[in-house]
């Protein structure tokens, strides 16, 4: 399938995506009424080696079944160096068939352009013998050293790729840092700079990874609001008690909608009724790089 920016999704809000094990029914059930913009049902780190194929066929029928209440769904896929690789693709978008019931793909521990486009080229055999309507989006983790080093040669690797997140834990590991205060201080900034430039200057949304300490939520507010300073679009919640949290955090202020609003319908007139791609609001020049920001701002907002 040939991918074009026309043919790609919107900017989906991603302010709070919680994680749930692909092997756990009773989460995945839950997950469908909790407020998260984007569910994602994990079948690496949260599934054991033994239990692989019976949490993939959980989370085909999971994800064929829908109902999802409007939210955004994801599956993480172990990665492409893996056995399981090929077939999470595989069953995965089979299963959610020719309807839009899964929207992206999570690829974990990407170190190289390579990865993505394996992903992305299996993915798109799989639509065209389903007959998918819409595209599968990806998502790459960013985890380890290697990763970090070719990230902006990641970035750019498949139309299909959406975001950028940070996964602290392996980094951390990869880049032989000691785990006490696994997120705080200054240690992560370069990482999270890094990370946030790749991802802008591909068009991309950057992701903050989870913060471990589930019952801490005002550590979870702090990290959070590190994320958002640096320019950050959401974060990733391990438990249903920090989706609250991080809707609130991420989410613009009103006047923050109410011009980005204004941005993206000055520049849809302007090109509606002069052909142009630029115009002016408030005595300011606005273009496509405002368009694009004024895209996630809205998304942010959940609408």
């Amino acid at each position: 399938m040939a991918l074009t920016p026309d043919s790609l999704p919107p900017v989906r809000a991603r302010r709070s995506c919680l994680s749930v094990p692909g092997s756990s029914e009773k989460m995945l059930a839950k997950a469908r009424t909790l407020a998260a913009d984007e569910v994602i049902i994990d079948l690496e780190d949260a599934v054991a080696s033994s239990a692989k194929a019976q949490a993939r066929d959980a989370v085909t029928a999971a994800v064929a079944e829908g109902d999802w209440g409007g939210r955004a769904v994801a599956v993480r896929i172990n990665g492409p160096a893996t056995q399981w690789c090929h077939r999470d693709v595989i069953d995965a978008v089979t299963g959610a068939g020719a309807g839009a019931g899964l929207d992206s793909l999570v690829v974990p521990k990407v170190e190289s352009p390579a990865e993505l486009e394996f992903v992305d080229r299996l993915a798109g055999m799989v639509e065209q013998e389903v007959g998918r309507d819409a595209p599968v989006g990806l998502q790459a983790l960013i985890e380890t050293a290697p990763g970090l080093r070719h990230i902006h040669a990641i970035a750019h690797a498949s139309t299909r790729l959406e975001t950028l997140i940070v996964g602290y834990a392996d980094l951390g590991a990869s880049l032989g840092l000691p785990p006490e205060d696994d997120q705080s201080g200054d240690r992560w900034h370069h990482v999270m700079a890094t990370v946030l430039v790749a991802a802008r200057d591909a068009g991309l949304q950057a992701i903050d990874g989870p913060y471990l300490a589930i019952e801490d939520l005002e550590g979870l507010r702090a990290s959070a609001q590190r994320a958002r300073a640096l320019g950050y679009d959401g974060k990733w919640a391990l438990h249903p008690t920090q989706i609250d949290v991080l809707n609130d955090l991420f989410a613009p202020s009103p006047e923050e909608l109410r011009q980005a609003r204004a941005v993206l319908a000055a520049l849809e007139a302007a090109e509606r009724e002069e052909g142009h791609g630029v115009a002016m609001l408030d005595g300011a020049m606005i273009d496509e790089a405002s368009r694009k920001r004024a895209a996630q701002v809205v998304a942010r907002g959940g609408s």
